[in-house]
């Protein structure tokens, strides 16, 4: 089977540009919201979605402290209104083609013209385009619904005609030739893109010259169902959103297959359809049979080959395809999953390397090769059996999303969602990033390939849980990892069991947080206060006793001591003052002053520093009297003196 894969397909360059912008956006901690759908791609806006953008229908749902980005469709001009109300920051990435339009129908309101648009009336950037005139508008479908409009067109002193920039090409033509010739006066405007121009017509031409055709891009997609339409009108076509809607039965028989794209169709998701077609051949054989079957064979994507390094850089190396006339390139992302590896490290010339085909050019005859892809073809094989086995596998986590965690598995990525990637609930799971792993494969599906993390961690933990109940006894010491705060304490992980260091054992001082003294992921030394079994629950202690400031006043701060000390409350019969961090004492209103003090704030207010005299202490109820008089007396008498 050949495949032609349509030269033009793929991103645009006003949907590339919004969704740069958004990504940008996302990788440097905005908080986002579109307004709308961002493009008609459930993938690019499912992904969006995980990496913390929110889909807004309405500038009203956009949540105080998101930023807006106004999608390549366009908007009304009253929604810049509502934004300017709210006072949100906002990012327009309106494509240059309809913004154009845009310009054109506010000109038209200005001078009182009626504005004729071709295009869907449903349609967003149709939408928009009304938005923007303040005069008398129409949207027409095709012909037919034009020529309905004719008496009412030719009563109009001034007439602007713009089409959706998706618009039917065929179509419009033939719209634009009826007003021509009933309407002289009519202001015509070729609106629609220059990339939607050279998709339909390629896609004309291809599909005058292939069996079946095949149209990636959204089923909602205004310019795909443009392309499918074209397509369908030489040959057998079908619209597809991914590689897992694309049946093997309808390419049964076909000898050459074209294939094209919707302008919000992503590069990944046409390699993966390209790789899926070629797949299609091969599932029923197994690993050893496809590099057989490799030998002296066209090359098409998706091609497991033998390859021998003939240079290396810093950034790809170059190859020599076996049993081929064509050089192959393989990047150094291609090569290895490490984004610290060095190709130099990796490689070397005369290597000789399995590799699997990703883009082919004829026409230059250098392919796009990939080491790490023909791995994972043959990591599916273990990772299949694993699946089935319940064997626990090893894995590097590479990366977090909303969803959870993606674990590289012998080069086959493996999702794992976040109830799975952690044993509490509360655990950042993203701190996972960069560990290497122990997980087994719950579900393997074709590409959907899913596994646990927190089911191995779970039986680890019951081991080492058995453990602690066997060996705990009250003042044993542990070193363990503060998992959680509250506002009672924190939980502290002491070997498969969680136990609470309440806020009363974390500080001699009176805090209102455990944050004040540890956070989580904190490695702290503990030991057990007590202990229930039965209930599984264990109480830990965390200040020492060498630590507590009583200890230190008895040894440190001798009855009759004078020292400076900061005054830290007020109250109706004194204030108190801190001799030390955890230990406050009191200077009675009758110890201030030897004249006589009505009121503590008239002489003292909370910060200033003063001079007292330790006169008593009672370790049991833990109360300290100080004076600042019997310091005034001190001072009295040497004066005397």
């Amino acid at each position: 089977m050949n495949v032609i894969l349509a030269k033009t397909a793929g991103f645009c360059f006003g949907v590339n540009r919004a969704v740069t912008l958004t990504y940008d956006l996302l990788q440097q901690g905005h908080k986002v919201a579109t307004l709308g759908p961002l493009i008609h791609n459930n993938q690019v806006v499912g992904d969006l979605e995980a990496k913390g953008a929110l889909t807004c229908a309405d500038v009203d749902d956009v949540p105080d402290g998101y930023e807006v980005v106004i999608r390549s469709h366009g908007v009304p001009s009253d929604v810049y209104e509502k934004i300017s109300t709210r006072r949100l920051v906002y990012h327009d990435a309106t494509c240059p083609f309809v913004a154009k339009i845009h310009r054109i129908a506010e000109l038209a309101g200005k001078k009182g013209a009626l504005l004729l648009v071709a295009g869907d009336a449903e349609h967003p950037e149709v939408k928009g385009i009304v938005g923007h005139t303040s005069g008398k508008v129409h949207v027409f479908a095709d012909l037919p619904e034009l020529q309905k409009l004719l008496p009412e067109i030719l009563q109009q002193e001034s007439i602007t005609v713009v089409a959706q920039t998706t618009f039917r090409v065929e179509s419009w033509e033939k719209c634009k030739a009826f007003l021509k010739k009933e309407c002289t006066k009519a202001e015509i405007f070729d609106t629609i893109c220059n990339a939607t121009w050279a998709r339909q017509q390629e896609a004309e031409d291809l599909s005058q010259k292939c069996d079946r055709m095949v149209v990636i891009g959204g089923h909602h997609s205004s310019n795909t169902q443009k392309l499918l339409q074209v397509a369908a009108r030489h040959t057998r076509a079908v619209n597809v959103e991914n590689a897992d809607e694309l049946e093997r039965e309808w390419l049964a028989g076909a000898k050459t297959v074209g294939v094209t794209a919707g302008a919000s169709t992503p590069s990944s998701i046409i390699e993966e359809v390209l790789n899926s077609m070629s797949e299609e051949i091969r599932d029923d054989m197994s690993f050893e049979e496809m590099l057989a079957a490799s030998e002296a064979k066209p090359l098409y994507a998706g091609k497991i080959v033998k390859a021998k390094v003939i240079s290396v850089s810093p950034t790809e190396c170059v190859v020599g395809i076996d049993g081929s006339k064509h050089t192959g390139i393989v990047k150094l992302s291609e090569m290895s999953h490490d984004p610290n590896a060095k190709m130099e490290d990796l490689v070397k010339v005369d290597d000789d390397l399995d590799l699997v085909v990703i883009k082919t050019n004829d026409q230059e005859g250098v392919d796009t090769l990939s080491r790490v892809r023909f791995e994972a073809q043959k990591g599916m094989k273990d990772v299949s059996e694993a699946a089935e086995n319940g064997t626990v596998m090893e894995g590097d986590v590479m990366e977090a999303n909303k969803g959870g965690v993606v674990v590289n598995v012998k080069g086959v990525r493996v999702f794992v969602p976040r109830s799975q990637a952690t044993l509490r609930r509360d655990e950042d799971y993203t701190k996972l990033v960069g560990q290497h792993v122990q997980l087994v494969i719950t579900e393997c599906a074709g590409r959907k390939i899913v596994g646990s993390i927190n089911k191995v961690s779970a039986e680890a933990n019951k081991a080492k849980r058995e453990e602690f109940w066997a060996n705990v006894e009250v003042g044993k010491k542990y070193t363990g990892v503060v998992k959680s705060l509250t506002s009672y304490g924190a939980f502290v992980d002491v070997g498969g069991v969680d136990g609470l260091c309440h806020i009363s054992e974390l500080s001699w001082s009176n805090i209102k947080h455990p944050s004040e003294v540890v956070k989580v992921g904190d490695e702290i030394e503990v030991y057990v206060k007590s202990y229930d079994p039965e209930n599984q629950k264990v109480s830990l202690g965390y200040k020492k006793e060498e630590d507590n400031p009583w200890v230190k006043l008895e040894n440190e701060v001798p009855v009759g001591t004078e020292f400076d000390a900061p005054v830290v409350s007020i109250t109706k019969f004194g204030a108190f003052v801190r001799i030390m961090p955890g230990i406050d004492g009191l200077v009675h209103i009758s110890e201030i002053s030897n004249e006589r003090v009505n009121k503590v704030s008239d002489v003292l207010k909370v910060g200033d520093t003063v001079r007292v005299k330790l006169t008593a202490v009672d370790f049991d109820r833990k109360r300290i009297s100080l004076s600042m008089k019997a310091c005034l007396d001190e001072e009295n008498g040497e004066d005397a003196e």
